[in-house]
């Protein structure tokens, strides 16, 4: 018995080394740091997620606003449009300056017109043509239906007169009728 006695002593001695209570404690504890620790890692974990989501947000609002609208032209078609309206500007210029041209040779050709309307107003054509007047009466008088009849010497004999109505008279000047009395007649004979 002395054996299972020093056995005994033995571990009673030995009893505080393998006192649980220690380990249990030291086990507790590190349990609850672990949780705390969980606990730290969840919430900056959950703060870290929110962040993410915020910027996620931001990153697709920064994507629809840099994306293009259907109503403004792709940047080719812009180069296009301009060097489109470039074209059609340099082709207003020349017919502007065509028009310029054009406006230029009109108000010149005005001004000789102008220069001889005011010059033709100052002149006198019946004093710088020596035309004899009586040929231009004479004319004048036979587009009315008038045609007069003379004898050798020139005197006037006999007027033959055409009517509108196609009919032809014949008027002598042996009655003694005043000028003014011959005149109605012709006058009359011509209008009927």
């Amino acid at each position: 018995m002395g054996e299972l006695q020093d056995a005994i002593n033995l571990l009673q001695s030995m009893g505080p080394v393998f006192d649980p209570t220690d380990d249990f404690l030291n086990i507790v504890s590190a349990e609850e740091q672990m949780s705390s620790v969980a606990a730290d890692r969840q919430k900056e974990l959950d703060a870290k997620y929110a962040h993410l989501k915020s910027l996620t947000r931001t990153l697709e609002a920064a994507r629809i606003t840099c994306v293009r609208p259907p109503t403004i032209p792709s940047a080719e078609a812009h180069v296009e449009t301009l060097n489109a309206q470039d074209a059609a500007r340099l082709g207003f210029m020349k017919n502007i300056n065509a028009a310029e041209g054009a406006l230029a040779e009109k108000e010149g050709v005005l001004a000789r017109l102008r220069a001889e309307c005011s010059s033709l107003k100052a002149s006198d054509p019946a004093s710088e043509h020596e035309l004899d007047a009586s040929t231009l009466k004479l004319t004048l008088i036979r587009g009315l239906g008038f045609s007069t009849v003379t004898d050798k010497n020139g005197r006037v004999q006999k007027v033959l007169i055409r009517a509108p109505s196609g009919e032809v008279h014949s008027i002598t000047f042996d009655e003694d009728k005043s000028d003014m009395e011959y005149a109605n007649l012709l006058w009359n004979l011509a209008s009927s």
